[in-house]
């Protein structure tokens, strides 16, 4: 099993399509064609990490946060990426990064807090537009089926919740093939009338070539008709995420509890304008920027982390903001990772890091 295998798997569970413009998710160090020897999972890849693998013997590191944000100009160890870097190109450990395309899908990081707190009724809170397209594939009446199946097994057809959607129209398709062509059906010369469906998809971007490949592969005819519309529509892919309690709860209790699940010291947050909690919007990280999104959705409370001081008087007392910290937030992104790859690999050893990565401190 290769370095590739591994992040094929977690390409398709975050495709890095999804990661923001300024994020630096990937291979960051190494090369994809070495043999994996062990996995060590973590949130942030420090120097006292990359020892760990070393002792370990794992030579492949997936973390959240990627180590290289922004390009390096020189490598001297001079600072804390700079040494990392050094020691994991020494002892030939590869690391891979896995952030914002992790944060974007909604069971991801944010999926995994609103599995600690018990949300149901999920959203995103903060879509993404221009993610999809509309892809119509002709198909001859008799191929249709085999077609649809294509283009589900693909990725496409997928919303929300749903899988398999597709609209079908039945009509006459027409077609004169020239003299260079080898047609499936019709004659060289002759205009050729056939019944054809129409099918209709939604499709990620990012899937198109791939499912095109295939429908190219296993459609009969030589020449395949498709359109390809680009769509307004908001995905299911974003920042954030809005989910409801199974039932309210006091909002002393609900923090109480908060506290608890996400093994959280300290909650910074703004006046209780609340009396019961039943919806909450939350985002790993720092998510300040989602505030209004929060607000425009009427969530009771906005759990994340990273605000500046000013920012809570955005509130307004129109919402608890209730800001837990960057490194509580996603600390169990490294069981929401692991577990993905105990499920898809069992040839080499996956380990947690023991390494509390927090830079932050509590008196």
């Amino acid at each position: 099993m290769k370095v590739k295998d591994v992040i094929k798997y977690l390409d398709s569970i975050a495709p890095p399509q999804f990661q923001e413009a300024y994020d630096n998710s990937g291979l960051i160090v190494g090369q994809s064609s070495k043999e994996v020897e062990g996995v060590l999972v973590c949130l942030d890849c420090i120097e006292e990490v990359v020892q760990e693998a070393i002792d370990l013997k794992c030579n492949l590191i997936v973390a959240h946060h990627p180590i290289i944000f922004s390009g390096l100009k020189k490598i001297n160890g001079s600072n804390y990426i700079e040494r990392t870097i050094i020691k994991a190109i020494k002892n030939d450990i590869n690391i891979f990064a896995i952030h914002t395309n992790l944060d974007n899908v909604l069971n991801g990081v944010n999926g995994k807090i609103a599995d600690k707190i018990g949300l149901v009724n999920r959203h995103v809170l903060n879509p993404k537009k221009d993610l999809l397209l509309k892809l119509a594939v002709f198909s001859p009446k008799a191929s249709a089926e085999k077609i649809r199946e294509v283009l589900f097994n693909s990725g496409a057809g997928q919303i929300s919740d749903y899988s398999n959607c597709s609209f079908n129209v039945l009509g006459k398709g027409t077609f004169k093939p020239g003299e260079n062509a080898n047609p499936f059906v019709g004659k060289i010369g002759k205009t050729h009338h056939e019944d054809e469906v129409k099918i209709e998809v939604i499709l990620s971007k990012h899937l198109l070539n791939s499912t095109m490949e295939q429908v190219r592969i296993h459609h009969p005819y030589e020449e395949v008709a498709y359109d390809i519309l680009p769509l307004e529509n908001t995905s299911n892919v974003g920042s954030g995420l809005i989910g409801e309690l199974e039932s309210e709860i006091d909002v002393n209790e609900f923090l109480a509890q908060l506290k608890q699940k996400m093994n959280v010291k300290v909650i910074r947050h703004t006046a209780i304008c609340k009396n019961k909690i039943k919806k909450v919007a939350l985002c790993g990280g720092s998510g300040s920027f989602l505030l209004s999104s929060a607000k425009n959705l009427n969530a009771d409370i906005f759990i994340t982390a990273d605000f500046k001081y000013h920012e809570f008087f955005d509130a307004e007392n129109q919402i608890i903001i209730a800001d837990i910290g960057h490194f509580e937030s996603e600390q169990y992104t490294i069981d929401l990772i692991s577990d993905g790859l105990k499920e898809n690999f069992s040839n080499f050893a996956i380990r947690l890091t023991g390494v509390n990565t927090n830079p932050i401190n509590y008196l």
